[in-house]
């Protein structure tokens, strides 16, 4: 039977058809510019689900009504495996915003088609003012709840050809294409200043906070490998002038932040390469026996031009700009490494490791910690962290589950500097610590000065009260060795018996072929231990 054309269906047939076809074209074409790379801010950078117990209390964009809790990742590769580049260089965790390479990447194509073009960009350096009493009184969970809200909001301000990106800690950064100039990037800027003053609920109170911005556009304030710097510098400078306030960078600003950012590039580099890092190992002997019983794991950096970087140049670098945990996860990994090649010729070693607190708020610390056991094959009895007190009690409840986890790994505990800070014996006493480090300040006097003799001695009856081994460092003469024994203290360490070595001299220290131990004797170069290989033996006078 043929149709009839006239007929009203076959028309409406052919309306669809052309309706199809029309749709296909116009789904090719979105696909083809999503592949051309102009793809709005939110694409680029996801916006993370709302935590539950923060909410905006001014109107603001929708927000999904509960808060999904972001699964840990799985243990962290190894410094030498090509996963760890991608590592250290993956998008921020904590927001979804871009890393620092992916802003440094952007940052370059953004320069070049500038300067093609002859247009402007402009780069603005977000800090968040007074956001450290937000973890002192709310506890970390709710400073990164805050940090995520924070990342929406300055997600709701960027326009399709902006970037946005965390540098580390509370510091942003946004990038503005499409030829800014000053009064658009002031205007961008405050924006972001009373977007971000909205008042935020933190466990059912409002808590308010302004932030810093530095301003730089390119090319005026200079070429583009020191925008970054100046920007920051910029910010600075508004800080200091009582914050909640923008500002242009200007030539007289503060030339430090450079200097800041070509460091952490550099460590950056020597991450990613596992080139000029290595560990030095200080050796803790047994007050009794005058035997080794360990040694704690020391980071140095060789810098290709500077030489050696000290550590307290270099870890503050690392914590403000978001490295702190790849460095730590490379500490970790090299001293599981090192125990390992040790153990292969015979020297059974227990390695003390310190751990920063921006470690400690890593929600997959206990899984890099036991990937890097179970991929040198070491027992956890052979590692000892080290906490400083005031870090274990700056969240004393989430300090606890963390340490609760690595103490199921078998790995110990060691508080750190301690009678610096400010400890409740309360939480103390639930820590599943096995030593207490007396610092080095009161051990400097111990020979001297009967209140540092009162306050050690009286730390070493408390810990031996809690069943606790105690550690004495900085110890540099025979009269503190000689007053610190007669008071009991298990373990000393300090340059009056070596300083910090490589691993290769450690080893032919303890062996007697390198330098002498000038106070003690060293019979027994091993770390003693039982058959069990990692299990706790009867006797752990020797395990730190």
């Amino acid at each position: 039977m043929n149709a009839d054309p006239s007929a009203p269906w076959w028309w409406l047939l052919l309306a669809l058809v052309a309706v199809a076809a029309l749709t296909a074209a116009l789904r090719l074409w979105v696909q083809a510019r999503g592949r051309s790379g102009r793809v709005t801010v939110a694409a680029l950078v996801p916006a993370p689900p709302a935590p539950a117990q923060l909410a905006q209390a001014a109107p603001a964009a929708p927000m999904p009504p509960t808060a999904q809790v972001p699964q840990a990742p799985p243990p962290a590769p190894a410094p030498t495996d090509p996963a760890f580049h991608r590592l250290v260089s993956a998008q921020d965790a904590l927001t979804g915003l871009a890393s620092r390479l992916q802003l440094e990447d952007r940052l370059d194509a953004a320069a070049l088609r500038a300067e093609s073009h002859q247009r402007r960009l402009a780069l603005l350096y977000i800090d968040i003012d007074g956001f450290k009493p937000i973890n002192e009184s709310y506890g970390y969970e709710a400073g990164d709840a805050l940090l995520r809200e924070v990342a929406q909001r300055l997600t709701g301000l960027g326009r399709s050809t902006d970037t946005l990106a965390r540098m580390g800690a509370d510091e942003f950064i946004m990038l503005m294409d499409g030829d800014p100039d000053h009064a658009s990037a002031a205007l961008v800027a405050d924006r972001i200043r009373q977007a971000l003053q909205r008042p935020y609920l933190l466990q059912g109170r409002e808590v308010h906070l302004s932030c810093s911005i530095g301003i730089v556009l390119y090319p005026d304030h200079g070429p583009r490998a020191r925008l970054i710097a100046r920007a920051d510098a910029a910010m600075l400078a508004a800080k200091r002038a009582g914050g909640n306030i923008h500002c242009f960078f200007a030539d007289t600003m503060d030339p430090g932040a450079l200097e800041a950012i070509e460091l952490q590039r550099d460590l950056r580099r020597a991450l990613e390469t596992n080139t000029g890092l290595e560990l030095h190992y200080q050796p803790k002997i047994d007050s009794r026996t005058g035997r080794i019983s360990g040694v704690e794991a020391l980071m140095r950096w060789h810098h290709p031009e500077r030489g050696a970087v000290s550590p307290v140049v270099f870890v503050p670098v690392a914590e403000r700009f978001g490295l702190i945990g790849a460095l730590g996860q490379w500490v970790t990994d090299e001293a599981c490494r090192q125990l390992r090649i040790w153990q292969d010729t015979g020297l059974r070693m227990h390695v003390a490791i310190n751990l920063s607190v921006h470690q400690l708020r890593q929600t997959d610390l206990v899984e890099r910690v036991q990937g890097s056991l179970a991929r040198h094959d070491i027992a956890g009895g052979r590692v000892t962290f080290e906490i400083t007190e005031s870090a274990a009690m700056e969240d004393p409840q989430a300090s606890l589950r963390v340490f609760e986890r690595l103490a199921q790994l078998g790995v110990s505990l060691s508080i750190d500097d301690f009678g610096t800070g400010y400890s409740s014996l309360s939480y103390l006493r639930r820590l599943p610590a096995r030593q207490l480090k007396i610092d080095r300040s009161f051990v400097q006097d111990v020979a001297t000065q009967e209140d540092a003799q009162a306050i050690v001695r009286a730390v070493i009856k408390l810990a031996h009260a809690l069943g606790l081994k105690v550690v004495a460092e900085g110890v540099e003469t025979v009269a503190q060795q000689d007053v610190l024994k007669r008071m009991g203290c298990d373990q000393l360490q300090g340059f009056l018996f070596a300083k910090p070595m490589p691993a290769r001299h450690l080893q032919l220290w303890v062996m007697g072929d390198g330098v002498p131990a000038r106070q003690m004797q060293f019979r027994d170069s091993q770390f003693e231990h039982d058959d069990t290989d990692g299990q706790r033996p009867d006797n752990d006078d020797d395990l730190i």
